[in-house]
């Protein structure tokens, strides 16, 4: 099968699509044909090695200390069960799944195989594969940003890093809830948010976040580069401030603060589970939830993919297209 291969840390020309061996599932597995799939800021972060430095040791020595042990990158897919180990029996083949990998990572080739025990999720009927490969990472976090944030009808929420892939969906989520939603990102995603539902932009470029006179009932705040003080006194009273990428000094001042203020600071990340996609599945296919690709690649242009990602310039999802609908 083709696979795009890590060969060491770097910038994207340390990536090689090749000829690599095609896994065979084992007795509780699902091999998967890919038939999309994403690149994300956390594959781009990997291949990079910029890991925040609590979790740099640990990761360093899961993913490899001198190159890559797990070579084939990518966190989500979307594809059709070909095989099934002879002890599955949630799955056969034939079926149209999508699913997060999580750390096993492989997304970024023409098979996968994983557990049947992973949360996988079904694809519904009218969905397309890219579509699919799009929710389950920016769809579940932000799922559980604004789950977090407690939202009522009429507060006024704050989603620092809106234009990625979480940060459109908190903010359709956030609307959905009721929310007025200020989103803060490059000012080149600006038309891009308001057209899913943002009330008020804020160009980073030319305001800091210290600088607003403005105060919010909420904040999620996906990009982790402001200091957890500056973001608390944008909050009124009993506001909650939700730490999507919180650094070492972030998750120190959050889990102090939050025994002195009478603001809530959220550390808990995302997890992942069937009943998440499913009902992401049902908004997206109703209409109330989009998802925003910006652009699609085929797999021999993984270094494109990834060099785009790291522009920053990326609104919405990017997606990797490594099979036709009717292969």
């Amino acid at each position: 099968m083709k696979a795009a291969v890590t060969t060491s840390y770097g910038s994207p020309e340390v990536m090689k699509v090749l000829e690599v061996k095609t896994p065979v599932p084992l007795d509780n597995e699902l091999q998967i044909k890919i038939h999309a799939a994403t690149v994300i800021m956390g594959d781009s972060e990997i291949r990079r090695f910029k890991i925040p430095v609590l979790f740099w040791l640990p990761l360093r020595l899961y993913m490899g200390v001198f190159k890559p042990r797990i070579k084939i990158y990518g966190q989500e897919l979307a594809g059709i069960v070909t095989s099934v180990g002879s002890k599955v029996t949630k799955f056969k083949p034939g079926e149209k799944v999508f699913l997060a990998t999580d750390m096993s990572l492989g997304a970024h080739a023409e098979f996968k195989c994983i557990s049947e025990n992973y949360p996988i999720a079904r694809i519904p009927e009218g969905m397309s594969f890219e579509t699919a490969a799009a929710i389950p990472v920016g769809g579940s976090n932000a799922l559980h940003f604004v789950r977090k944030a407690d939202l009522k009808q009429g507060d006024k929420v704050l989603i620092i890093g809106a234009g990625g892939s979480i940060g459109t969906f908190a903010v359709q989520l956030a609307k959905l809830q009721g929310a007025e939603v200020t989103c803060n990102d490059k000012g080149i995603k600006e038309n891009m948010l308001r057209s899913i539902g943002a009330d008020h932009f804020i160009d980073y470029e030319k305001v800091q976040l210290s600088n607003l006179s403005q105060t919010y009932d909420a904040i999620i705040d996906i990009v982790g580069k402001s200091t957890v003080p500056t973001l608390l006194k944008l909050l009124n009273k009993k506001g909650r401030l939700i730490l999507g990428n919180p650094g070492v000094q972030s998750l120190v001042q959050g889990l102090w603060l939050n025994k002195k203020s009478d603001k809530k600071i959220v550390l808990k990340l995302a997890s992942y589970s069937v009943e998440d996609f499913n009902y992401l599945s049902e908004l997206v296919l109703s209409g109330q939830l989009k998802v925003i690709i910006d652009k699609t690649y085929p797999l021999e242009q993984i270094r494109d993919a990834h060099a785009y990602v790291d522009s920053g310039k990326k609104a919405g999802h990017i997606v990797i297209k490594i099979a036709s609908e009717n292969d």
